[in-house]
């Protein structure tokens, strides 16, 4: 299994052991970090899977889309390395993956 490094909003890291296959926000779901809300199921449309993916690690993600890159305009808490968790497939490439999850909009 693959491991994600999650570090939460209150400053907390944990490494969760994640199957591949599924979105980065499923996995983080799945995982038990609540603080991923997911309130739209994936669908780009509500920022609430906004995370920091860690130095090193975002050229290895697939590009952003255009309703991503639009959605996370909006946010007052856009910093490079920003993502929404539910654009990103977890893959077997991204095993040792660091992410901390975004302040809440």
């Amino acid at each position: 299994m693959a491991r994600i490094h999650v570090t939460c909003r209150n400053g907390s890291s944990r490494s969760i052991e994640a199957g591949t296959g599924q979105s980065l926000m499923l996995t983080l779901k799945g995982c038990g970090i609540a603080e991923i809300a997911a309130i739209c199921g994936g669908c780009a449309s509500c920022g609430t899977c906004h995370v920091y993916v860690g130095e090193g690690w975002l050229e290895r993600l697939p590009p952003m889309r255009a309703d991503e890159e639009e959605l996370l305009s909006y946010s007052d808490w856009r910093r490079l390395g920003s993502r929404l968790a539910c654009q990103v497939p977890f893959t077997d490439a991204l095993d040792g993956l660091a992410v901390t999850v975004a302040p809440e909009d």
